[in-house]
């Protein structure tokens, strides 16, 4: 399976625009520039995506290793904060923030398959940074 998304830049770095499409076109053409990363522009920027990729990322696998031992999540609920050091060029932490209403299940039992959703997760995977994460059994 492969998925692409495409980025159009034009101009500098800090003065230039850019626009992102993803393959669904769920981003069509979507604005980004250097204030919309750095500042409070208005668009999205790349370490927003991260975020939103991960915390869906991580939410769907929570979901299978849940299935896998017995239990079906009433909701899950992630929030992912990605830290991006300008000064290092680098994306330095991702961090989980999830909550879940899942019937049936203690806290241990819960806090074994966030572990493993936050280990196993693609996007786990893919990032080369400190992943942590907060869990709370709703």
């Amino acid at each position: 399976m492969k998925r692409n998304a495409t980025a159009v830049w034009n101009g500098t770095g800090k003065e230039g625009t850019g626009n992102l499409t993803t393959q669904s076109t769920t981003l069509d053409k979507t604005q980004y520039s250097f204030n919309s990363r750095f500042a409070e522009g208005v668009g999205t920027n790349p370490e927003e995506l991260v975020a939103a990729a991960h915390a869906g990322c991580f939410s769907m696998k929570l979901g299978f290793v849940l299935n896998a031992a017995g239990f079906t999540a009433d909701e899950i609920n992630t929030k992912c904060e990605i830290t991006l050091d300008p000064a290092a060029g680098a994306i330095t932490e991702s961090h989980l923030t999830v909550s879940a209403k899942i019937p049936g299940i203690n806290k241990e039992q819960f806090d074994a398959a966030v572990t493993d959703a936050k280990a196993n997760c693609p996007i786990s995977k893919l990032l080369n940074t400190n992943i942590t994460h907060e869990a709370t059994l709703l």
